[in-house]
């Protein structure tokens, strides 16, 4: 799946107590990142061995299903189909292009899923290559194939199609959010009422923490080089999810080049928003947000969260911060 090197939000500080319950920790790899699953063990009755066995079962099956990297995978399938009939797709998939178009439709197409071409002709795709400016043929032919309108969900016979049949859709800006959620889903079927969950920074919490607080989480800097922290949030029962142009990027002649491209311009984004964070109750939609409040910028997208109440963090290259009314209360 394709790599996101946005802000990883790992550092978790716990607050002083007298008391500590116990916290099993499970750590492995998935969608080219890492994963980190905290929780209580005191309502269930499932072994650690067992959980951990679990939650890998369903993140490799999220990634068969929706990596952009793995050429049998049920979305590239559906990429490399040459036509435009109606395909079979599984719930899962059927749900994250739900939530993906709407999010689209929201944010005016600053999100938007079929943006892989352009993604993959700047170079930052499953087949990265020499970074370099495309020139304004390539860029027209890559913008001609992409659109979120073009494609097509039908939940319930769970099939999609698409009206272009180059259309390109790339999930990276959503599927480590639904990964998030599938697992604290997994977690809460198996009596876990305490847990933080976190792939690739993308975080959902519930319940408490080992000292028996809300769970905290530290936002860093966003800045190249050792990472710091800005700030520090409270969450239990919220997820959170962070998007940012500083980590991953390539200059040419003095110009910094984004992985995050704008679909209405067909070019990296050149605002000065260096950072967006969301938090919401579900970390997919976190995620796609993030996503489409850095595209639409430090304006738009700060006008766009307030009026659909979002809890929304903004970080600027010189410094300067805003935040929305909503996130306001989960400030440590």
């Amino acid at each position: 799946m394709k790599r996101r090197t946005f802000l990883t939000l790992t550092a978790v500080t716990p607050l002083a107590a007298c008391f500590r319950s116990e916290q099993i920790v499970l750590n492995g790899t998935t969608m080219g990142t890492s994963y980190t699953v905290k929780y209580s063990p005191a309502r269930t009755g499932v072994s650690a061995p067992v959980m951990q066995t679990g939650i890998d079962q369903l993140l490799t099956a999220i990634n068969r299903s929706m990596s952009t990297y793995d050429a049998q995978s049920e979305l590239s399938r559906f990429n490399q189909a040459g036509h435009t009939d109606w395909i079979a797709a599984s719930a899962d998939l059927t749900r994250v292009l739900g939530q993906a178009r709407q999010i689209s439709q929201l944010s005016s197409g600053a999100f938007d899923v079929s943006v892989g071409p352009l993604v993959n002709l700047w170079g930052f795709g499953p087949e990265q290559h020499a970074e370099a400016i495309p020139d304004a043929s390539a860029l027209a032919h890559s913008r001609a194939r992409i659109g979120y309108e073009r494609l097509h969900i039908d939940p319930a016979q769970q099939a999609i199609r698409k009206d272009h049949p180059d259309l390109y859709i790339d999930l990276s800006g959503i599927a480590k959010g639904f990964g998030v959620d599938k697992v604290a889903e997994y977690l809460e079927t198996q009596g876990v009422t305490d847990y933080l969950v976190e792939i690739g920074g993308e975080m959902r919490s519930r319940g408490i923490n080992q000292d028996g607080q809300a769970w905290r989480i530290a936002i860093e800097e966003p800045t190249p080089g050792p990472r710091r922290i800005r700030k520090i949030i409270q969450l239990s029962g919220q997820s959170i999810a962070t998007s940012g142009n500083y980590r991953n990027f390539f200059e040419r002649n003095g110009q910094r080049y984004s992985h995050m491209i704008d679909p209405t311009t067909a070019w990296p984004i050149k605002h000065e928003l260096a950072l967006v964070s969301v938090i919401s109750d579900q970390v997919m939609h976190a995620d796609a947000l993030s996503t489409a409040l850095m595209v639409a910028g430090p304006e738009r997208g700060y006008q766009l969260a307030q009026a659909q109440n979002l809890a929304a963090l903004f970080i600027s290259v010189d410094g300067s911060e805003r935040f929305t009314h909503a996130f306001r209360q989960y400030l440590a």
